[in-house]
């Protein structure tokens, strides 16, 4: 009889498991949701509001209907980003341009790239994700990184990598930062250091990896992806993985960096060679940005 019910214990583990992954497959990866946040941080010399819509890792393959649907059912914001990795193989560069062709912004369209933009990408074990920090990685084939810019930029959207810039934006002076991909050390944080810090810091990037740098630089609102958010969660755990260096409970959401705040978004895709999630479901968030209260 202890041999029986060990041996039903372990019959219904499995089972358990196999109805997480097929949940994690056919049902969680594409129940996208819209979050939204009002964050009181625009000084007074500026609008009243400001509308963001911030997306990242998309991971479009050739055909992605749902996602496009999703997107496209998004209401207009007066400035949209996508920090990076919109693809999750090169042959998609015309379907994530069109994608996400209906959410430029009313004033502005920002992007920066990821390293799935940037190389084809490729089976990885799974395990390997429990590692910390940026990684060396094998020789990678390089992707169409090249031809993703010149389409998205076609169709009105500003590239930032590795840039910084004043734009003034609805009335707002803003000192614009863009990084590339810290994971993969594309980062140039040489142009980080900010020339004109009476105006509203503004910092781009793939990797959270870079936000301990730009928020010590000065810049009051910064946006990043890459995490997933996890994509893996568990109940009272959390994410188990980051797959970046930063601690596991500010894996995605709104995070206090002394007086900046960084939003790590979830991101709305997966890689295509794990396509899964559990616990966390993708996300594009749409911030309010509205003045900080007088005094």
């Amino acid at each position: 009889m202890p041999v029986l019910l060990a041996l039903l214990a372990l019959l219904a583990i499995v089972l358990a498991g196999v109805a997480c992954v097929v949940y994690g497959v056919t049902i969680e990866r594409s129940w996208f949701r819209v979050r939204r946040y009002r964050l009181a941080i625009l000084p007074s010399n500026g609008p009243e509001r400001l509308s963001v819509l911030h997306l990242s890792d998309l991971h479009f393959v050739r055909e992605d209907a749902k996602k496009d649907r999703f997107i496209a059912s998004l209401p207009p914001t007066d400035v949209t980003l996508v920090t990076g990795d919109f693809l999750a193989e090169p042959e998609a560069v015309e379907a994530a341009v069109a994608g996400v062709h209906p959410v430029r912004g009313r004033f502005a369209s920002w992007f920066v790239l990821g390293s799935n933009d940037y190389f084809a990408p490729r089976p990885r074990n799974y395990f390997s994700y429990f590692g910390e920090g940026p990684t060396k990685r094998p020789r990678r084939v390089p992707g169409r990184s090249g031809d993703l810019i010149a389409q998205l930029s076609a169709d009105g959207w500003s590239d930032l990598t590795n840039s910084r810039t004043p734009v003034d934006l609805d009335g707002l002076p803003i000192e614009l930062l863009g990084l590339g991909d810290a994971h993969i050390h594309r980062h140039d944080l040489r142009v980080a250091p900010r020339a004109l810090p009476d105006r509203f810091g503004i910092a781009v990037m793939h990797s959270p990896d870079s936000a301990p740098e730009t928020a010590s630089l000065g810049y009051d609102l910064m946006f990043a992806g890459h995490t997933h958010g996890g994509q893996v969660c568990l109940p009272v755990v959390g994410a188990l993985v980051t797959n970046c260096s930063m601690p596991r409970r500010l894996v995605a959401g709104l995070i206090r960096m002394g007086p900046a705040v960084l939003h790590t978004s979830p991101g709305l895709g997966t890689s295509k060679f794990a396509p899964f999630r559990f616990c966390c479901r993708p996300q594009a968030t749409i911030l309010e940005l509205t003045r900080r209260p007088a005094g």
